[in-house]
This record gives C-alpha cells, structure tokens and sequence, in this order.
C-alpha cells in the first residue's frame, strides 16, 4: 500500500499537468465550439450554427480535399520510403549507423527551420533547385507545384524516424526465420514479400496510423512556405483553424472546425484498425 501511495506521489505532476492543459482545454473547446466569442466580447451560445457555417463555406470542400491529398500521399510515401530503406539498412551493409543517424537528422530538426532553408531552396529567383536544374519555376507560387513541393519536404522529415520504427520491426523478426526460408530455396523477393512483409503488418499499421495522424495536423511547414497560398492550394483544415482563430477572431467557428477534423481522424483511425484485422 506504502509503494502505491509512493508511486501515486510520483505521477502526480504528470496527472495535474495532463488535466490542466490537456484535459480541461478538450471540454473548454468542445464547449466554444458552440457559441459565438471574438475574444473581447461577452461569450454567447450559437448552437449548432459554427458547424453549419463551417460546413457551409464555398472553401470548406478545397479545404477537405488540399488536406486528404497531402495526408494521404505523404503518409504513402513516408511509409514505402522507409520501408524500403529499413530493409536495406537491416541487411547489415557497411556504415548502416552513419546513414541511420543522417536519415534521423531531419527528423529532430525544428520544422521551422527545416521549412525556412527549404523555401531559400526552392525560391524562383536564388533557389538552389532552380539554378541546378536550370529552370525558372514558381515553385511555391504555382497552384500545381506548391502542394507537391509541401509533400516532398514533409517526407523528407519523416523518413528518418519511419526508418527507425521500421527497423524496430525488423529486430523483432527471429533470423532463424530467414535462414530456414533460404535453405528452402526463396530468393531475396519471396523472402521480403512472403515473409518480412507479413510478420512487419503491426508495425506497418502502426507507422500508417501516426504519419496520417500527424499529415492531418500539418501546419508549421505550410504557415511558413506558403501561408494557405497561391489561391488557397495549400490550405488545409489546421491552418483553416489558425486563420478562424487569430485572424478573423472566431474562436467558435475554430473550435468547430477543429472538431470536425477530430472526427475526421477518429472516423480513419476506425477504418485503419477494421481493415488491420
């Protein structure tokens, strides 16, 4: 009894800070998400009327639709990438550590930063890309390259850790596995696909879940290369929220917004998990 009252001891500041900031801002928010407030005024209930004039905007559709593509193909990419280079580096090639700690990198390096040199990199008229290749493109300026280039950024970002987590995985595969299947004949194809890839589904699922988590909730890399732009092609439902909240001064409409995307996730999140089993 004395070890559980130490241990509670322990957990406390944890607990209180989880309630503080964590918990009680889900019920505060859920609940502004039915009234009206611009932050200076007296709070008034509206209902459901933030939902409806949410769902009812003429951008609310792109909005949806910028924020699917870039989830989806940055979770499709960030995932096969790493995949594929776990299962090299797994191989035990020679200075598999100097490249884990070179895909790491990005990874931990403030999105910030990363979003500030890549648009020095990517910018029309001293950008690195651009004399390299010897173009003039409007990379981030163009409604059809600007949400591309986003993409490719962020799974530049994410490889590293996915490459981790994936070889994770790798180390929880019994090599006694591999070495009876090459006994048996399976080349190097049969083995990855027949084998690795089945025994790798619940880290697999796993990585999908939390890039597609964290794809929906992007909003450094695009408030910094790109601010919702050109023409809204870049604009995507937390930066929507941004803009509602600190731009317009609609808190109600923000939180609304933000829990229409929490049920967007939960709805995936549910989806994942039924075709995982």
């Amino acid at each position: 009894m004395e070890k559980g009252k130490n241990g509670l001891i322990f957990v406390l500041p944890a607990l209180v800070g989880t309630f503080i900031f964590i918990i009680i801002p889900i019920f505060c928010s859920f609940a502004l998400s039915f009234t009206e407030w611009d932050l200076l005024n007296e709070i008034k209930f509206a209902g459901l009327a933030n939902y409806k004039a949410v769902l009812g905007e003429k951008e609310f559709v792109e909005i949806l639709v910028n924020t699917f593509v870039y989830a989806i193909s940055t979770t499709f990419f960030a995932v096969i990438i790493p995949l594929l280079i776990a299962s090299v580096l797994n191989s035990k090639i020679r200075g598999a550590e100097i490249y884990k700690t070179i895909y790491f990198l990005p990874f931990i390096t403030p999105a910030v930063v990363i979003a500030i040199v890549w648009s020095w990199i990517f910018d029309p008229n001293i950008g690195l890309v651009n004399q390299l290749f010897r173009t003039n493109l409007n990379w981030l300026f163009d409604t059809h390259l600007a949400m591309p280039v986003l993409i490719f950024v962020s799974v530049w970002k994410l490889i590293g850790y996915n490459v981790v987590l994936f070889l994770t995985g790798f180390s929880t595969i019994d090599s006694g596995i591999y070495e009876a299947a090459r006994i048996d004949g399976a080349g190097s194809k049969d083995i990855f696909f027949k084998i690795t890839l089945p025994l790798l589904k619940p880290t697999i699922y796993f990585v999908i879940l939390v890039t597609a988590i964290s794809s929906f909730q992007v909003f450094d890399l695009i408030y910094v290369m790109t601010s919702g732009g050109p023409d809204n092609s870049t604009n995507v439902i937390v930066y929507s929220i941004y803009k509602y909240a600190f731009e317009y001064f609609d808190i109600g409409k923000s939180c609304a917004l933000a829990y229409i995307l929490f049920a967007v996730i939960l709805i995936l999140a549910l989806l994942q998990r039924r075709l995982a089993k």
